[in-house]
């Protein structure tokens, strides 16, 4: 609150009044006085005039000119009179006094007349001097009358002459100017008066006004402990009694509510730890339990893949598919919780690049065509020679579950992969078209949820495990792609994804097919197993002997290191991460490279999911592969170790 403003308009408001009271006063005590002193002096001026007129007549009368010479002196020695003038009928100067004004005598004639002359400020007065008749006591006269004169004018008395008289308006203009001052004065001192006044009454209402201000920016200020000081008289002493209880309450409100915060606070917090702890716990014992599930699905994995090399009857040969197929599933199903924990714990980290589309559209082709066909499907890849800018690996992820999903749940009719420009040719569309089942309305914000889906109460592995399309939209926000959905119950649906587009280049590399044709291109490869789990060793040796790989085992470091000194030279290190006493695989691996003085290719296999275990393993530049690994991706892998041994200059010494 201004209060220097306040103060002004209650100053203004007490002033104007008595500033518009004294003007309006004393401009009609001015007008009024200086109509008395103009008409005051009017009427000297005539009384003079007359009075000479009078005193003239006899010395005109007799052509006295020293009388008349006497009183013409005398009239100038008046006040204000400037110049007397004394004529005869025939308008000949008697007598005059002082220095006349006019150059030409004005009209003369029987009227009085008084004439302003603006040029030198005075005022003329012409009297006409008449003789005076005197009635005379007649008898025949007063005959005359009786007989029927009465009725006749008398005739006019003779004219003797005029006076004239210049009276100067100088002491009537002194005076109104003097009036004139006093009536400023008068108003001024009035003035002043009312705004002392008013300045003294409002410091009254001011004060208090000034202390409820200051009082109130305290308390907004946060100081709920200030107190208006209530003085006797005050103008405002209920209001500043009613700030004092709203402080007092405010003040205990605020105590009242910071306990309660404090008491929300403190359980919050043990919530919020025994949350925490509750959470670490079951990290741990999800942690061991992927651990522990995913070593025994391992060596299965490995063995059923050796068990299918060998030769058996159709029976067996028929149960070891089943098998197969289950321990598909299950590794499918770990696959794609491992993809959901990742994407939660934001562990994938994206790498943008420019790269053909083409080349992204014909391993989609290639990895689903079977199925397709299988099915008795079409499946449609539009050719495309546009150029991105993304993650080739998420984004080929998301486009794999999409088609996988759309081929799944169409029965007939098939599948659409296309590339569409966008509006602001910055973007295109990619689009995945299916004539499948549709999904309702009702359904479409829930098929995103994890294990969600429609049609499967009975859980039928053979339709999924419902985590595709939540990887797809986890994957699509990590990317910062708008996913869109349009579906129709009964015809179709069609994703749509939005990519940056990148100026065509030079493809840097093409992926190859997983499954190579035979197994002749690692035969004879020289690979170094580290694993302490009997199981999972036994299970991966027979895998690679039946790839006629030269496998040497250790358990640890120490074996290891033992192998290296016998004259073991070791092409390829494939290593577990996690090791008896403590040891690493990432440790084992440099420090074989260091004893072996060459940095061997090696990769690390493990069954913990932490995303600092896949950070450390890109750090060392190795490649991390989860437990359970297919066959056929531990194969694609040694594959390439292989190309970059023969890079290097053939066999390892």
């Amino acid at each position: 609150m201004k209060l220097g403003g306040i103060r002004h308009r209650m100053l203004l408001a007490a002033v104007l009044p008595v500033a518009l009271i004294a003007v309006l006063l004393a401009a009609v005590f001015l007008f009024t006085r200086f109509d008395d002193i103009n008409a005051a002096h009017r009427q000297r001026a005539r009384s003079l005039a007359r009075q000479l007129a009078t005193a003239s007549e006899y010395g005109l009368f007799s052509d006295n000119v020293s009388q008349l010479r006497t009183l013409a002196g005398g009239a100038l020695r008046e006040a204000d009179v400037r110049s007397v003038a004394i004529v005869n009928a025939q308008g000949k100067v008697l007598a005059h006094a002082g220095k006349p004004s006019y150059q030409t005598q004005p009209l003369l004639d029987r009227q009085e007349r008084e004439q302003y002359e603006p040029g030198a400020d005075l005022d003329l007065l012409l009297q006409p001097v008449a003789a005076t008749q005197v009635p005379l006591d007649d008898l025949y006269q007063a005959q005359f009358d009786t007989a029927g004169g009465a009725g006749q004018a008398m005739p006019a008395p003779l004219l003797l002459g005029h006076v004239l008289i210049e009276f100067s308006r100088e002491s009537l203009n002194q005076r109104a100017r003097q009036m004139l001052l006093a009536g400023i004065a008068i108003t001024l001192g009035g003035l002043l008066f009312g705004a002392l006044l008013a300045a003294r009454l409002g410091r009254g209402v001011i004060r208090p006004i000034a202390r409820v201000s200051r009082l109130i920016e305290r308390i907004g200020a946060g100081e709920l402990s200030a107190r208006a000081e209530v003085l006797p008289g005050d103008p405002l002493r209920e209001v500043q009694q009613g700030l004092n209880v709203m402080a007092q309450r405010l003040e205990s409100g605020r105590d009242e509510l910071e306990q309660r915060i404090a008491t929300a606070t403190q359980a919050l917090r043990e919530k919020k730890e025994e949350a925490e702890t509750a959470t670490r716990a079951k990290s741990r014992f999800l942690a061991a339990a992927s651990h522990d599930l995913r070593q025994p699905m391992h060596a299965l994995g490995l063995f059923v893949a050796r068990l299918a090399q060998l030769p058996h009857d159709a029976p067996t040969t028929h149960l070891i598919g089943n098998l197969d197929a289950s321990v598909q599933a299950l590794q499918e199903l770990l696959d794609g919780l491992l993809d959901v924990s990742r994407l939660e714990a934001q562990a994938v980290q994206v790498q943008l690049r420019p790269f053909p589309l083409a080349d992204l559209f014909e391993q989609l082709r290639a990895s689903l065509a079977l199925t397709a066909q299988q099915k008795g499907l079409r499946l449609r890849v539009r050719p495309t020679q546009v150029w991105v800018l993304s993650d080739s690996a998420l984004l080929h992820r998301v486009l794999l579950n999409l088609l996988s999903n759309a081929l799944r749940y169409t029965q007939t009719g098939g599948v659409l992969l296309a590339c569409r420009s966008g509006a602001d040719g910055q973007h295109v569309r990619i689009e995945v078209w299916d004539s499948g089942i549709g999904i309702a309305p009702e359904h479409q914000s829930a098929v995103f949820k994890e294990f969600y889906q429609i049609g499967n109460s009975e859980r039928d592995r053979n339709k999924g495990q419902g985590l595709g399309l939540s990887i797809v939209e986890r994957s699509a926000q990590l990317l910062g792609y708008p996913l869109q959905m349009h579906s129709s119950l009964g015809r179709g649906t069609r994703f749509s994804l939005c990519v940056p587009v990148a100026p065509p280049g030079v493809a840097l590399e093409r992926r190859s097919p997983l499954r190579p044709r035979n197994f002749e291109d690692i035969a004879g490869l020289r690979v170094l197993v580290i694993e302490d789990d009997q199981l999972v060793r036994e299970a991966l040796v027979s895998l690679l002997d039946s790839w006629r790989v030269e496998v040497a085992v250790a358990e640890g470091l120490a074996m290891a290191l033992a192998l290296l000194k016998s004259g073991v030279a070791p092409e390829v290190i494939v290593a577990d991460y996690r090791l008896r006493d403590g040891e690493n695989g990432i440790e084992v691996i440099h420090q074989l490279r260091a004893a072996a003085g060459q940095p061997i290719p090696a990769c690390l296999i493990s069954g913990d999911t932490d995303a600092t275990l896949m950070q450390a393993a890109a750090l060392a530049s190795l490649t991390l592969l989860q437990k359970p690994v297919r066959p056929a991706k531990l194969r694609s892998l040694l594959r390439r170790l292989t190309r970059s041994v023969q890079a290097d200059g053939g066999e390892a010494v």
